[in-house]
């Protein structure tokens, strides 16, 4: 059993050796780091090779989504597993985590993706934080725990490599948007699940920037455009670090 960690990066020198080395702590199942990386102009991709098995790098002039550049790391993945994550999250207890997450899916072979609930990092929560995170995660769980249907954020998505290639991975094309698009492609091929026993610990730097009002009016508008229309509302998702 082998476990892909697959993390994109674009410009983050500030947080990508904090969250590289704390992976490193993982002991429970063989796994490599695979850093996709989307033109970095600072020194994101130089750290990442301190501690990444394997660094993809976008060296086209366009820019790539970050559906793209999850999808260029899957390319090179060897595992049975694949995580995509977010350059600033923190995983707790990674052992027990990671213990709980893969017997779930060797538990039950029709399980194709797995997210987990999202908090705020101490130092950087609100209450608002708190107050949304908490509404986002029930509503993940009821879509697919409940109605079956997938939904889940990129800050954590745990996929079986066979599902995923299945579905054609993520739709490169989306601005916006491409992570609930593939949970929702994953559960027309077998199920997806929120362990709500497990969470992963993040910045929040997108909500604390455009503040949590407009944010949650722009992710409703994209899912709406990525599953009426299938494209994204948003031309351009900002960079924000």
């Amino acid at each position: 059993m082998k476990l892909s960690i697959i993390v994109p990066t674009l410009n983050e020198e500030k947080v990508i050796a904090k969250t590289l080395g704390a992976l490193k702590a993982l002991r429970v199942v063989s796994y490599e780091i695979i850093v996709s990386d989307g033109g970095s102009t600072d020194r994101t991709v130089e750290l990442a090779k301190k501690y990444a098995d394997k660094v993809v790098v976008h060296d086209r002039k366009t820019r790539q989504t970050i559906g793209g550049g999850r999808n260029a790391g899957a390319a090179v993945a060897s595992g049975e597993y694949l995580l995509f994550m977010d350059a600033d999250v923190f995983i707790p207890n990674i052992n027990e985590f990671f213990q709980q997450t893969l017997e779930r899916f060797e538990k039950d072979r029709g399980l194709c993706g797995l997210t987990v609930f999202l908090k705020v990092l101490p130092e950087h929560v609100t209450l608002s934080d708190k107050m949304f995170f908490g509404l986002v995660n029930r509503v993940y769980q009821f879509y697919n725990n409940v109605l079956h249907l997938g939904m889940a954020s990129g800050e954590f998505q745990m996929v079986r490599a066979s599902a995923f290639k299945q579905v054609n991975g993520f739709n490169g094309a989306l601005v916006v948007g491409e992570d609930n698009d593939l949970f929702g492609r994953l559960s027309k091929v077998g199920r997806t699940w929120v362990e709500t026993g497990l969470f992963v610990m993040h910045t929040s730097r997108r909500a604390h920037n455009v503040g949590w009002a407009k944010l949650l009016s722009l992710w409703v508008i994209n899912l709406v455009y990525n599953k009426v229309i299938r494209r994204s509302f948003s031309k351009e998702w900002k960079v924000i670090r």
